[in-house]
């Protein structure tokens, strides 16, 4: 079974923002801003409607980095 280290709190996810250059906080996984109650259903179900065609297929948990500086966001793709 994958497992997203950053969710699962085995590493510290650690990027800088390509428009400043601070460093970035990670805000979690972009399914959790999608549905509210997302959390509550399995992660295979998740991934299926998260908006990101390989999520499933490629094992991947896709995670939105924030820069609290200048407000940019990202998606980064993590394998699991």
């Amino acid at each position: 079974m994958a497992m997203c280290p950053y969710c699962n709190g085995l590493d510290k996810l650690e990027a800088l923002c390509s428009v400043c250059g601070n460093t970035m906080e990670d805000s979690g996984k972009v399914s959790d801003y999608l549905d509210p109650y997302g959390h509550y259903n399995d992660e295979e179900t998740v991934k299926l409607g998260d908006g990101f065609p390989n999520t499933s297929k490629d094992d991947i948990c896709p995670h939105l980095l924030s820069c609290l500086s200048c407000g940019h966001d990202q998606v980064v793709f993590i394998e699991e």
